[in-house]
């Protein structure tokens, strides 16, 4: 498989404290991954570290066969890496406009700028984010948690990525907002943008995701298919506590 991220034998620490312990991860063209585990096991840790946030101490992370081991993360960005942050990070000053066009670029690899088809542009986005085509004046502080979260996934859409790394990805949102949140992410499937996503719904997750990977104190203990997880309910009650 054409593989776009391949993490090596992880190690990353937050000061004295060990989270990643060894951990092995990759991110192939087209797929669409889970990240689960309870609070505290390493995933906001895996994906802070792929992206550069976070370096490891040890081990190595590679971006479509380039080292990245240490890299900024606006380089790992440059190279088609987008993230959503825990926590969204919009910028509250600016407007739903603002927020998006700012991170607009061509697709990596690129170089005539021109939009295709295929590409995110700023009324795609409108067209996945209705409710956000409704603000377009309102800064980002004046927008619900869903909203916000609509916004910062539009945000990174809008950098044309390979690959959408998307941290806890309804968390706090009412069900309907959660819903639509969910739908986006079957779209970004089917558009063929690889992603990696991290939620508590290991139901809808597993309904969408191609390969699922649960951490335990920052080692990987299941790596398989939705269908295979399923298939283990002991191990959903061990690991995940349902």
């Amino acid at each position: 498989m054409d593989a776009l991220i391949v993490a090596r034998g992880l190690h990353t620490y937050y000061g004295p404290s060990h989270i990643l312990r060894g951990i092995d991860f990759s991110v192939a063209r087209g797929e669409t991954i889970g990240l689960m585990g309870r609070n505290g096991m390493g995933k906001s840790t895996l994906l802070k570290t792929l992206m550069g946030l976070v370096p490891p101490r040890e081990g190595s992370v590679t971006v479509k066969g380039r080292d990245t081991t240490g890299r900024p993360p606006y380089e790992v960005a440059q190279m088609g890496i987008a993230y959503v942050p825990e926590g969204r990070g919009i910028f509250g000053n600016l407007s739903v406009v603002e927020n998006l066009k700012m991170a607009a670029r061509p697709r990596h690899g690129r170089r005539d700028g021109a939009a295709r088809g295929d590409d995110w542009t700023f009324e795609r986005v409108l067209e996945t984010f209705p409710r956000l085509k409704e603000r377009l004046g309102y800064g980002g502080q004046q927008l619900s948690g869903g909203e916000q979260q609509m916004l910062t996934i539009g945000r990174a859409l809008m950098t044309n990525p390979d690959v959408l790394i998307l941290d806890e990805a309804t968390e706090g949102l009412a069900p309907l907002i959660a819903r639509d949140i969910w739908r986006i992410c079957e779209m970004i499937r089917a558009s063929g943008i690889s992603s990696v996503i991290v939620d508590k719904n290991w139901k809808h997750l597993t309904r969408i995701t191609d390969r699922n990977v649960i951490l335990v104190k920052g080692q990987v203990v299941f790596t398989g298919t939705s269908d295979e997880l399923r298939a283990q309910p002991r191990l959903l009650e061990q690991y995940l506590g349902v």
